[in-house]
């Protein structure tokens, strides 16, 4: 996120910045449902886990790799898998706020926008643990698969029965690599440096990691693509207008449309 990859204050021209303490209490509140709906759709053990065997034994029909493929990377020693699990409990949540404060300071029109399809994706997310409860890979018997964070820690888990903090059913889709491949796609719309492609880096690092741990399905990623794909094709970016009047620089703006009536149609924080 580099300051030189753009005009500094050509957005801020176009697009002022939205009020701190509204983008708080929006995010902060987002967050809260997120993880309050998560709550109200726990339990569900058996069905849960006979939806993942259905799942895996729908992966092994559609030849997709093993996920046991990925963890027997991590297993060669106890380093990698406690790298992976740390990757997992504490990247996630702070690399998706700092993408949005950075946008937020920095590109104003980009931040409205991500934020915009961050939430639209998060709550849609949250009603597929209500219609298909799914437990991860490593709960099901016979997958041959290890509960990486159990074993060798940190672990952001606690048996399932007593975890009050979280819906370990909720696999479905993996909200883990859909953020990361948000934050990725965000910060090459929102630079120009040539090297922004290597912010793609993030989501592959945070698949391989979901998926070593055994805490996701590749379908999980899957799902939380076309989930996010859905809401870029509905939520259109910002995009850039070169000027007339014979500059180098153009100026970004937002597109049409996502202006005017748009903003009655996004979940969480519709306004600017």
């Amino acid at each position: 996120m580099n300051g030189r990859t753009e005009p500094p204050d050509a957005e801020a021209a176009a697009i002022s910045r939205p009020p701190l303490v509204r983008e708080f209490l929006l995010v902060a509140g987002l967050f809260l449902v997120y993880k309050f709906g998560r709550q109200l759709a726990t339990g569900h053990t058996g069905e849960a886990l006979h939806n993942g065997h259905r799942l895996w034994d729908l992966e092994r029909t559609l030849h997709l790799p093993g996920e046991g493929s990925v963890q027997s990377l991590l297993l060669h020693g106890d380093g990698l898998a406690q790298i992976a699990n740390t990757y997992y409990a504490t990247v996630h949540f702070p690399a998706t706020a700092a993408f949005l404060i950075w946008l937020y300071l920095r590109r104003p029109a980009h931040y409205v926008w991500a934020r915009r399809v961050l939430a639209t994706v998060t709550s849609a997310a949250l009603v597929l643990p209500f219609v298909y409860p799914l437990a991860p890979p490593r709960m099901l018997a016979g997958a041959g698969l290890v509960d990486t964070a159990h074993v060798y820690g940190p672990s952001v888990y606690g048996p399932p029965s007593s975890d009050h903090l979280s819906n370990q059913f909720a696999a479905m889709p993996s909200l883990h690599f859909g953020w990361a491949l948000m934050v990725a796609v965000g910060l090459i719309a929102a630079t120009r440096s040539r090297w922004r492609w290597l912010w793609l880096l993030h989501p592959l690092v945070t698949l391989l990691v979901i998926v070593g741990t055994a805490n996701h399905y590749w379908i999980d990623a899957l799902v939380a693509t076309a989930m996010l794909g859905v809401a870029l094709a509905l939520i259109h970016r910002p995009h850039r207008t070169v000027s007339t009047a014979g500059r180098g620089s153009g100026q970004l703006a937002p597109a049409a449309a996502d202006t005017g009536d748009a903003d009655s149609r996004v979940l969480v924080g519709a306004g600017r």
